[in-house]
This record gives C-alpha cells, sequence and structure tokens, in this order.
C-alpha cells in the first residue's frame, strides 16, 4: 500500500469513526430519553453507494451489522467482505427475479411484503441449505405503491412467513411516509409489532428509524435502526 493510499485510508476510517461515534451517542441519548437499555437497540450501518473498504473500516471499529438496499450492488460487495463476521440486512424492495442473489448473502430481508414473495425466497431458501430471517415491511401510509403491506395484512403475511420452511419470522420494518411525523407513525408501527408478538413471541426485531428520524423510532420501541448518511456522510448517485 502507497504511502498515500495509507494516509487516505486513514482518514477515511477517521470520518467513519467520528460519524459512528456521535450516531452511537443519538441511539444512547434516544434510549436514556426513553428509559429503555441502550443494548436493546442495535444500529444497522446501510453502506449503499459506498465502497467494501468502507465495509471493512466499520468492521474495524466494531459495526457488525451492514443493510444494502440493491441487489446489484450488494451481491458483489457481500462477496468481498465474505471474510468478515458481519451479519448482512437486504432492506431494499425485493422483486421475485433478485430472490436467489439476494438469498445467497442476506441474513435478513426486512422489505417482505406480500405473499408471492415469502413462497420464492422460502423455496429458494431451501434450493441454498440456509435459514432466512424475514421481516415483514409495513405501509404506514397504508399505500403499498412505495413498498410495504397494508396494516391490515401483516397479521396474516406474518402468519406465512412464521409457516414457510426455511424462513424464520424476525418482525417488522417501517419507513416513516413522507410529509408526516415519525412519531406518529412509529406509534401504529409500535401496535401493530404488539400485536404480531402476541401470535409470534419470538417475532421480537422492529426495524425503524433512519439517520433524521432514528430518535422517535427508538422511542417507539425499535429494536434496530438504519442509518446510512449520518455515519458514512452525503451519498453520491448509483451508477450501474
Amino acid at each position: 500500500m502507497s504511502v498515500s493510499t495509507d494516509e487516505s485510508r486513514r482518514t477515511r476510517r477517521d470520518e467513519i469513526a467520528a460519524g459512528l461515534a456521535e450516531v452511537r451517542e443519538r441511539i444512547g441519548a434516544a434510549c436514556r430519553a426513553a428509559g429503555r437499555d441502550r443494548d436493546e437497540v442495535t444500529l444497522i450501518a446501510v453502506t449503499k453507494t459506498y465502497p467494501a473498504s468502507d465495509v471493512r473500516l466499520l468492521c474495524e471499529l466494531g459495526v457488525r451489522e451492514v443493510g444494502e438496499n440493491r441487489d446489484q450492488e450488494a451481491a458483489p460487495k457481500a462477496r468481498e467482505c465474505q471474510d468478515l463476521p458481519l451479519t448482512w440486512h437486504f432492506v431494499g424492495q425485493l422483486q421475485t427475479n433478485k430472490v436467489r442473489s439476494v438469498v445467497s448473502y442476506a441474513d435478513v430481508i426486512h422489505s417482505v411484503d406480500r405473499a408471492r414473495l415469502v413462497e420464492v425466497i422460502s423455496r429458494e431458501a431451501g434450493k441454498q441449505e440456509r435459514q432466512v430471517g424475514c421481516l415483514v415491511q409495513v405501509a404506514l401510509d397504508d399505500d403499498p405503491a412505495r413498498g410495504g403491506a397494508r396494516p391490515a395484512d401483516v397479521p396474516e403475511l406474518a402468519d406465512l412467513v412464521a409457516a414457510a420452511p426455511h424462513l424464520w419470522l424476525g418482525g417488522l420494518m417501517a419507513v416513516a411516509p413522507l410529509g408526516e411525523e415519525p412519531g406518529k407513525a412509529f406509534a401504529r408501527l409500535r401496535e401493530l409489532a404488539a400485536a404480531v408478538r402476541e401470535r409470534h413471541p419470538r417475532a421480537t426485531m422492529l426495524s425503524a428509524g433512519m439517520s433524521d428520524d432514528l430518535g422517535a423510532a427508538v422511542a417507539h420501541g425499535a429494536t434496530h435502526v438504519r442509518v446510512g448518511t449520518a455515519l458514512l456522510g452525503r451519498r453520491k448517485p448509483f451508477v450501474r
């Protein structure tokens, strides 16, 4: 490694370390405000548009949960980092033609929003001899066009995941709707998650909150927050 490359790596590591410290403090403050134990909330570092070298730096700094949105970017990145002790989360909308690839590296899929997807993920996980965690994505604005199942459909979909071979039901995921106060939306999500846990006590994961609204998510029971920008900086447009 050249001197300039080494210096560049140290600079980037320092940048990520600073972002990580700030995000961890924000999560800690949100937990204190909500009267929750800090260990109840897991940070998922969303690394879309960032290189595998950033994933390695995050791992060096103690991050073990990594999230990706696009399979065409995530698949090669996961292969490049397969030597690292990481849990990979697929958090973007998932089309059935991408399931085979996503199942090959994703430990948890956060965006299960329809019965057909449950069927295809289960079948592919069986072929690859994997057990894949699935979260049911909720459309908190009751509009599935942006991804997510309607709240009224969530209990039945959760039942399908729980019954599917080669899958385990982790819980629920949601994105706060545009134009609505995140706290109000996450309050509805919390109620829905409680109803799902009554039927499936092990479905304790609640994936909610990103860089701008993680505090509101933690206040309403999020167990996993998905943070990219606050951790790694402003993203550049993704180029295929």
